[in-house]
């Protein structure tokens, strides 16, 4: 099962690399794109992509993963989309009054959420679950927010990023009142409510991560929200547009009060969304005699191109049953790297998790504990290989041959892997390794 591996070279991305960090704090606009996750002397700037490969300024030529931190669903440069936005940009792209396609395309997205009968558009994920918060504190008069612990990320915005170890520059006060419970635990929510009686103005977490809700847990959450007075709010970031068209609250059967959208809505193009019920969205509008809440004015919100490639996602999706082919490609990757884990024996230090359609990869050490080294050794010998992987995420773009190549590749990879763990990491890993991308200090 060997595979001769292509010579890559690096000298243009790391020659501009020292130049990055003289001009952009972190080398990066996001900090899951850093050199800091990356190995040391392998950071490739990429050139260009097309479908589910990238070119970076060297050349070098990879079968990407993860597909722009999960926002690409579709595949690079994806012709139908394009298209779409350049023959928008063509009619002007920014207006001082709202465009007709805002109109057709909230039409559009509120007909496949069952429940949601306002919507908002933003520029990413952030702007959309603050919006939600803000909805939910005027809705109910109160202060503290409840995240799911179990989940990595939810907003820039001071309330979360106080519960992150990176919380330099926010007052001690927003950790204060933002509270925390597990996934598929309804008895450490309750337990929440019970220490806050009155206090909670919203409940806030993902539909599904690395594992699906269990006993009917979403509905029970709901339940437990609206018995204690608080909003009950879906961050559909990811699971928006892979576990199904209408996000994995319409796969589990589950209404939100308000649900937050992004990353793939338009296949890379910035764009986001916050649904929900008309009593809540209606608080930011102009027909209520309550006090009015800047829900989201963003500059930008209204972009034509980006609600046009929005637009033509959702279409492509409708023609195409996108969805499936996630989950068939998606079942292809993680079943063909667990097996050739498992030939190699290696079941017990790497192994893929997670629903198919958003599938990572774990990296464990001798004594099987989580380990940035050997995610680093594995992203080595990855990008050797041609292979840009920070996890098994699949697009529509990857075609069966794309992931039997790179179940071969990856063979090679764990045999690397193998050797470390029976010879120590040291021998095999070149340069410093991978850390956490939120963390206190560099």
């Amino acid at each position: 099962m060997e595979t001769k591996d292509q010579i890559y070279h690096f000298e243009k991305s790391l020659k501009l690399q020292k130049k990055i960090h003289k001009l952009i704090p972190g080398g990066a606009h996001t900090y899951a794109k850093g050199d800091d996750q990356y190995p040391e002397f392998m950071p490739p700037i990429i050139a260009k992509g097309k479908g589910c490969r990238v070119w970076d300024l060297d050349g070098n030529s990879y079968i990407e993963y993860n597909m722009g931190i999960r926002s690409v669903t579709l595949g690079h440069a994806f012709e139908p989309i394009i298209k779409a936005a350049y023959k928008q940009m063509k009619n002007g792209i920014n207006f001082v009054r709202p465009s007709k396609i805002e109109i057709e395309y909230a039409e559009e997205f509120l007909g496949v959420l069952e429940g949601a009968e306002m919507v908002k558009f933003g520029k990413n994920g952030s702007d959309a679950v603050n919006g939600a918060v803000r909805l939910a504190r005027a809705y109910t008069g109160r202060e503290k927010i409840a995240i799911c612990a179990d989940h990595p990320f939810f907003s820039v915005d001071d309330w979360f990023i106080s519960t992150t170890p990176m919380s330099s520059g926010i007052p001690e006060y927003f950790n204060e009142i933002t509270l925390t419970f597990n996934y598929n635990d309804l008895a450490s929510v309750e337990k929440m409510f019970a220490q806050n009686p009155g206090q909670i103005a919203c409940v806030i977490l993902e539909p599904e991560k690395y594992t699906p809700p269990t006993d009917n847990f979403l509905q029970k959450l709901k339940d437990v929200c609206h018995k204690n007075g608080a909003v009950f709010v879906l961050d559909e970031m990811i699971t928006g547009f892979r576990a199904h068209l209408g996000g994995a609250q319409s796969k589990y059967n589950v209404v939100p009060d308000l649900s937050t959208f992004g990353k793939a809505m338009a296949n890379g193009f910035s764009i986001s969304a916050l649904a929900g019920r008309k009593e809540l969205m209606e608080l930011g509008g102009l027909h209520h005699e309550k006090e009015k809440v800047f829900l989201l004015s963003l500059t930008h919100g209204g972009e034509t191109h980006a609600l046009a490639a929005a637009k033509a996602t959702l279409d492509f999706y409708k023609k195409y049953s996108v969805i499936e082919k996630l989950y068939e490609r998606g079942s292809k990757i993680k079943k063909g790297l667990n097996k050739v884990s498992e030939e190699l024996q290696l079941s017990d230090f790497f192994k893929v998790i997670g629903p198919d359609y958003c599938s990572v990869y774990t990296t464990l050490d001798n004594d099987k504990n989580p380990s940035q080294e050997f995610r680093t050794l594995f992203l080595q010998e990855t990008l050797k290989r041609g292979l840009l992987m920070p996890s098994t995420m699949v697009s529509y773009s990857h075609k069966d041959a794309d992931i039997n190549e790179t179940i071969e590749k990856i063979y090679d990879v764990l045999v690397v892997y193998k050797k470390a763990l029976n010879e120590g990491i040291n021998k095999y890993l070149v340069g410093r390794s991978v850390k956490p991308a939120i963390r206190k200090y560099n």
